[in-house]
């Protein structure tokens, strides 16, 4: 049986989009929608037009290939940051995450994702040739591989590790294992190995 349609289609249009978004369905797009409809002047409005010049001035950074509104970025153009070192990572989210917890003061390299031929994404399709050539260019000392502890992001640690081999380079990987405040008991074997693999003196 077809549902019937509550709303013209431009509303149904907004809650169609809306529920493309991570952690949005169709029925929390619905409540999102309806929340910006009676919030029209407050939210609304203000919205469609930051999303207006989101479109106009949001690029990719021609060298470390964050989103930004100036190319190069705002990263790459601070002086202050340490010139010597570069953090790879998978996706703009894991920058951000990074510079959130403001732990160290470096550049980045964004790959875009991580090498998987099961899905066709093979060393083309990433930013892995920009990242030779980055440390090829000289400059940098330590190249950080600040990648998601999965199969797939093992596999381009270790392509992007064989690359990189011969380059006066140093490459390192973020430490795995026991995460602050985890408790034992709630950690899976694969962690628990890891971290006794990896242990530190006291």
């Amino acid at each position: 049986m077809a549902q019937n349609k509550v709303a013209g289609p431009e509303i149904e249009r907004l809650i169609q989009l809306l529920s493309k978004l991570p952690g949005l369905g169709p029925r929390s797009a619905r409540r999102a929608a309806l929340h910006l409809i009676k919030k029209k002047d407050q939210l609304l409005v203000p919205l469609a037009e930051a999303m207006g010049i989101a479109v106009e001035k949001i690029g990719v950074c021609s060298s470390c290939g964050t989103v930004d509104t100036s190319d190069p970025c705002a990263i790459c153009c601070d002086a202050k940051r340490d010139q010597s070192v570069l953090v790879v990572v998978e996706d703009v989210a894991d920058l951000w995450a990074l510079e959130r917890a403001a732990a160290i003061n470096a550049r980045y390299h964004v790959l875009g994702g991580t090498l998987s031929p099961l899905d066709g994404v093979g060393p083309e399709d990433l930013n892995i040739a920009s990242l030779i050539e980055r440390c090829q260019g000289g400059g940098i000392s330590e190249v950080i591989l600040a990648i998601n502890a999965t199969v797939e992001g093992q596999t381009t640690a270790h392509y992007i590790m064989d690359q990189l081999t011969g380059l006066a380079v140093n490459v390192t990987r973020l430490a795995h294992g026991v995460p602050v405040g985890g408790e034992l008991d709630y950690l899976d074997e694969g962690t628990l190995t890891q971290a006794l693999r990896a242990r530190t003196r006291f």
